[in-house]
């Protein structure tokens, strides 16, 4: 007899491990970087615009499917649009697995500057550090690349392997509002600070003509993959959603809180950077030069009670990409157990040490291991772990979304998703007909959009 499929408790433990997947290293590292090289205002204007009109139905139309089959991403699509379509399900399985295995090399980073953090605040922070110098000798070292990263995982395989309430779920009610009680502190703190007026100008005052033209692309490309779109992330935790909760107000509910955490952390950096003179004429063309060589400098030397606010910055940066981890490894285990009616026990084994045996690799491409670091498949990108990250955010991630705007939009049946949309849990302000017309015309075109600004443009959204 086939056990009975394990749900989250309410729509709450929904949309906190939805957010949690959703809200990772992209709100907090990648989104305040691409805002500063776009030039603030109107790039965030131009985001706001992408995620309601492209990010939202999408996120909509893969929670109708995992919360109507109650199945995997890849037999969810099978049984609401059809067998031919379960590839798109194996799509995001292959996508999650390779985004895991270079992701929790740069969650591994936080938890050593978390340490590093509490030991500056405890004994001093060095007049000397070169935060440029000590992150390239981290880098490069591969024997702690490796136990950084395999602790990482083990933490998220922990989880993985107690189930969606009992792990998944109860860990995103510890991590999540522990999350934002950290971000509201760091908040509060960055609004005193002399640079905060300049920052929120920066952020909330829309400049069109200093938006660069390929800034309205990144704005879309990133509303699209900070939402965990693309990767079957979002059709696993629908297939763990009871049919009481809603689909269109849980949905709702996650990309108003990523997007929230997303801008109030850009607010935090940028008050943080504007208020050190000539600072903002010295950060880092890299997103790991901000996070891990720019601001630990900051915490240090500009922010008041930076001894309590940096180590816990860190702390905050590691809990979202541990929620992050999280759903990437279910979206793997899920399938294993779905389709191969493998045990959780087995399949979170199996799946999780797979999986390190590929981030081991990519720990040692930054600099441990030459052959490793030093191949090239893609121009410019040298090395496994840039590999790796490339193929993800150009070419997993954006073909896979297309796919299922596709399968949803015009191959799913008017009635199935009436049935899964209109069920009498929708809010008042929902119109079927509007998120009809964006799934199958604006969402797709969007997304087909990105594809090909990589292909004729070299666009690169890493």
């Amino acid at each position: 007899m086939q056990k009975p499929r394990d749900l989250w408790s309410s729509r709450l433990g929904f949309v906190l491990a939805a957010a949690g997947s959703a809200i990772g290293l992209g709100n907090l590292w990648k989104f305040p970087y691409i805002t500063w090289h776009n030039n603030g205002g109107a790039f965030v204007l131009v985001y706001l615009l992408c995620i309601a009109g492209v990010g939202l139905p999408i996120m909509i139309a893969e929670i109708l499917v995992g919360r109507r089959t109650q199945r995997s991403a890849v037999g969810a699509l099978k049984e609401s649009v059809g067998s031919a379509w379960g590839f798109v399900g194996g799509w995001g399985v292959v996508t999650g697995f390779v985004i895991l295995s270079f992701y929790t090399v740069v969650a591994g980073w936080t938890l050593l500057y978390f340490i590093k953090c509490l030991g500056w605040s405890f004994n001093g922070y060095p007049i000397d550090y070169s935060g440029g110098d000590a992150f390239g000798v981290m880098t490069g070292n591969g024997p702690l690349q490796i136990l950084l990263a395999g602790l990482f995982m083990a933490c998220t395989m922990t989880v993985i392997y107690r189930g969606v309430g009992q792990g998944i779920e109860r860990i995103s009610r510890i991590l999540m509002p522990t999350l934002m009680v950290i971000l509201a502190l760091l908040l509060v703190s960055a609004l005193t600070m002399e640079g905060a007026g300049e920052a929120l100008a920066f952020i909330f005052a829309p400049t069109f003509s200093e938006l660069p033209w390929n800034g309205v692309l990144e704005a879309l490309g990133h509303s699209f993959f900070t939402l965990s779109l693309g990767m079957g992330a979002m059709i696993t935790y629908g297939s763990y959603l009871s049919r009481k909760n809603s689909v269109v107000r849980s949905s709702m509910m996650v990309v108003v809180l990523d997007t929230v955490i997303a801008i109030v952390a850009t607010v935090i950096m940028f008050s943080v950077i504007f208020s050190k003179p000539g600072m903002a004429e010295q950060i880092s063309r890299s997103t790991a030069g901000m996070l891990f060589i720019t601001l630990p400098d900051l915490f240090y030397t500009v922010v008041p009670l930076g001894k309590v606010l940096g180590p816990l910055f860190y702390l905050l940066v590691g809990f979202a990409a541990l929620t992050s981890t999280i759903s990437l490894l279910e979206v793997v285990v899920a399938y294993f157990i779905d389709e191969r009616a493998m045990s959780r026990a087995k399949a979170t084994t199996l799946c999780g040490l797979g999986t390190f045996f590929i981030t081991l690799l990519c720990g040692l491409s930054l600099g441990a291991f030459g052959p490793l670091s030093s191949f090239e498949i893609f121009a410019g990108k040298r090395g496994l772990f840039d590999t790796m990250d490339h193929l993800a955010a150009n070419w997993l991630l954006p073909i896979g979304g297309f796919l299922i705007t596709l399968a949803v939009g015009w191959f799913m049946t008017r009635k199935t998703k009436e049935e899964e949309l209109m069920d009498g849990t929708q809010p008042g302000w929902f119109r079927y007909g509007v998120w009809s017309f964006f799934i199958r015309f604006v969402s797709p075109a969007a997304v087909a959009l990105i594809i090909l600004a990589v292909i004729f443009l070299g666009a690169d959204f890493t």
